[in-house]
């Protein structure tokens, strides 16, 4: 006997964001992991000859989990545009929790070869197409449940949620570095945040499986099929690749100030522990930015705010990572990091209401995640892409130079969207 999903009738509360939103967070606290501990990860699954080589070889493993990501926002979107969002969001937790699951308990290369980097990849390329329509589920839910005038403040709770897994990633990395040998943490000490998000998948099961359907879906008579879906998908199309572009600054500024931080510590000779305690920090401020800058988007519009962060962005970017690489130190790293994360986060909080405004109603959830997808398979891969170009240049300041580019394309795709969203 199947269990009976909750009435979504009644008026939907703060229970209801805490629920949607406890997915989110396991899927960005593994994400997280993944990021901090890059270069134990791949001198277990991808050795090298040199470090640089088997740090490059993890973090492509860690950006190929997004190239999923547009294939999960097509038939994970289509299903939950199809049966529901609660369907959609129980479907993806349990594809997400079997990637984590595969990662966690994979041996090493030493000890069953290439099969190792294998599974690995397969796990993670099953976290990147769950993570295709996850995103999308959570900010189209928020955004369906919110009061009338409140829309921008719900949905900045998808990111806030995410914002907590990094904080409590850094910090179990903190703790794993203080009580952990460096040999011992390379060896097995970077499984233990993978083990303890898998200890929490029941909870998050239980809780979500309480999510009642949004009242805005339920009232739908009309649910179309794959095939229509992405026949729909297609007609809209310029919305699409205009959200991707409006996408494009979020997922390489929150990829470069969280997952990165670590490495690029590490690149700039700084501490260990340090950085770490960095990105925990950076956690902390995007959590405030996000929630207050989602309530400002509700009162004065989306496009102020968009227009102001890119243009920040553009003008200080380069300049900000210039000063950094002059003279690294734990304090400068704090300072840039803060900044870029006030710029992200405040983005952020508005882009993402505005994206599910701007996609047509009953594609809503797939053309949200397809959007998302594409320009996270680019912006997944920024510790990739700004590793390579700092090895390639010299020139530790290359992140700015690629935030840069990100900002200005969605500065170009701000302005040339819709001044009034349709809704």
């Amino acid at each position: 006997m199947t269990a009976r999903a909750p009435d979504a009738s009644h008026p939907h509360g703060f229970a209801d964001i805490v629920r949607v939103a406890s997915g989110n967070f396991l899927e960005m606290y593994d994400f997280m992991v993944f990021g901090y501990f890059a270069a134990a990860i791949g001198q277990a699954y991808f050795p090298a000859g040199d470090a640089f080589g088997t740090l490059l070889k993890s973090l492509a493993t860690f950006g190929a989990g997004f190239l999923m990501r547009p294939l999960g926002a097509i038939i994970l979107g289509a299903f939950t545009d199809r049966h529901g969002r609660r369907a959609g969001l129980l479907l993806t937790l349990s594809l997400m929790c079997l990637g984590i699951v595969t990662l966690a308990v994979t041996p090493a290369y030493a000890t069953i070869g290439v099969l190792a980097p294998v599974l690995v990849l397969f796990g993670r390329l099953l976290q990147g197409f769950s993570a295709g329509a996850e995103l999308g589920n959570v900010s189209v839910y928020l955004a369906e449940i919110a009061p009338p005038g409140r829309k921008g403040f719900y949905v900045s709770w998808q990111s806030a949620s995410q914002q907590v897994a990094v904080i409590v990633a850094a910090l179990v990395g903190v703790a794993l570095t203080g009580v952990l040998t460096p040999a011992q943490l390379a060896a097995w000490g970077w499984r233990v945040p993978l083990l303890l998000g898998c200890a929490v998948v029941p909870f998050v099961f239980l809780v979500r499986r309480h999510l009642r359907e949004s009242a805005d879906f339920a009232a739908r008579t009309d649910h179309p099929d794959l095939r229509r879906i992405a026949a729909a998908l297609w007609t809209a199309r310029g919305r699409v690749l205009a959200g991707m572009a409006l996408v494009l600054m979020t997922t390489v500024s929150f990829y470069m100030i969280t997952a990165y931080t670590p490495t690029f510590g590490t690149l700039l000779h700084l501490p260990e522990r340090a950085n770490l305690w960095v990105t925990a920090g950076v956690g902390a401020s995007n959590l405030i930015w996000l929630p207050l800058m989602g309530a400002a988007s509700d009162r004065i519009g989306r496009k102020p705010i968009l227009i102001a962060c890119t243009m920040l962005a553009i003008l200080t970017a380069y300049p900000a990572m210039a000063w950094l690489a002059a003279g690294p130190s734990v304090a400068r790293l704090i300072a840039v990091e803060l900044w870029l994360s006030a710029l992200y986060a405040s983005y952020n909080s508005a882009m993402v209401v505005y994206l599910t405004e701007i996609v047509p109603p009953a594609v809503r959830a797939s053309g949200f995640s397809l959007a998302y997808s594409l320009a996270t398979a680019i912006g997944g891969f920024t510790p990739y892409i700004v590793t390579l170009a700092i090895h390639a240049t010299g020139n530790l300041a290359m992140p700015g130079v690629w935030l840069t580019l990100a900002a200005a394309i969605s500065l170009t795709a701000t302005l040339l969207t819709e001044r009034k969203p349709v809704i």
